[in-house]
């Protein structure tokens, strides 16, 4: 028989959706973005096409972000969003997929019931919830369910995840709101300090991905930006180096550190002894920023790595689980709920 059931792993990120589909693996790979028209409400763009709009439409079409920070900041769009990404993979199904959703451990009630309705209004029969920090050690291969600890730091758009994860649940966790769009943001600030240059978000992002880093590299890249200049008004270029970069990106990257050691300090002592010996691992976008193992590594004296596919990890962890969803809950984080949560 031809239309038989598919189910879906849905890495639900702030600045892109990865969608992974039992059997067959990564099918999509799109930019969390939506073009409206605000007069008539109408959907007009996800995605890709939707992204090339970003600050380049007319005043009745706006581009937005349905998601901040991890989590559904705009449910009628995200809803609408994940329908027609889930219309593009399961086109020629008669059956509606079972969905497994990545969302970060600080996640509220709320926010929980906001993605389950959101992706059953979508086409989902049954939705399933799993911590993105469990996803991403899963997807890096890592046999969470022994009793072995390990220390996961997820650099996403909106969100900073760093955990602790063993026997198949998250020991210790923090989520912080410094990742990549705020890297985007020191950028630009910098930017504009040094040079009295606006440049906008994508350009910011190009410099980050070009010749960012946060740890000295044995050669200085330069780069040629354009924007716009702020006593003129007029457009002008300047060109930054990669140690500018590093100087604008020294704030965020020190939150994260912070975070890191705190999530250490929090963790009981046998299982710090096992992240010394096992190392730590990073995933994200924001992993890939030039250095930022070697920073971690250097602060904290432990061995860290960046996964081999650092974009797509989570979506491959939660993929892996699909096997498993006759073990899990539906509608509520499988694995261990945060232990801090509190009421």
């Amino acid at each position: 028989m031809l239309f038989f059931e598919r189910d879906i792993a849905i890495d639900l990120g702030t600045s892109s959706v990865l969608m992974y589909v039992r059997g067959k693996g990564i099918s999509l790979r799109e930019p969390t973005v939506v073009a409206v028209d605000k007069d008539t409400g109408r959907l007009l763009k996800v995605g890709e096409d939707a992204q090339k709009m970003l600050g380049r439409t007319p005043a009745n079409i706006v581009a937005i972000h349905p998601i901040t920070a991890g989590v559904i900041s705009d449910y009628d769009m995200t809803a609408r969003m994940l329908k027609e990404f889930l219309q593009r993979i399961t086109s020629f199904s008669l059956f509606k997929p079972c969905v497994i959703v990545g969302v970060p451990s600080s996640i509220t009630g709320v926010e929980e019931r906001a993605i389950i309705d959101a992706c059953i209004e979508a086409g989902a029969r049954k939705v399933y919830l799993l911590e993105t920090s469990v996803a991403t050690a899963l997807g890096a291969g890592i046999d969470i369910s022994k009793p072995d600890g390990q220390l996961v730091i997820d650099i996403g758009g909106g969100t900073t995840e760093i955990a602790v994860v063993s026997l198949g649940g998250v020991v210790e966790c923090e989520s912080i709101k410094t990742a990549g769009g705020e890297f985007d943001e020191a950028i630009i600030k910098y930017i504009r300090r040094k040079h009295n240059v606006l440049i906008g978000t994508r350009t910011a992002e190009e410099l980050k991905i070009s010749i960012g880093c946060v740890y000295p590299r044995t050669e200085v890249s330069y780069q040629e930006v354009k924007g716009r200049c702020l006593m003129t008004g007029l457009p002008r270029s300047v060109t930054v180096s990669s140690t500018d970069i590093m100087e604008a990106l020294e704030e965020p990257a020190e939150r994260i550190l912070e975070t890191v050691q705190m999530v250490l300090e929090r963790t009981p002592p046998e299982l710090v002894a096992d992240i010394s010996e096992n190392g730590i691992v990073m995933s994200g976008g924001g992993s890939l920023i030039w250095g930022f193992d070697k920073l971690v590594s250097a602060r904290t004296g432990i061995d860290t790595s960046v996964v081999d596919d650092a974009l797509a990890c989570c979506a491959y962890g939660a993929g892996k689980m699909l096997s498993k969803l006759g073990e899990m809950q539906e509608g509520m984080i499988n694995l261990a709920r945060r232990k801090q949560m509190k009421g």
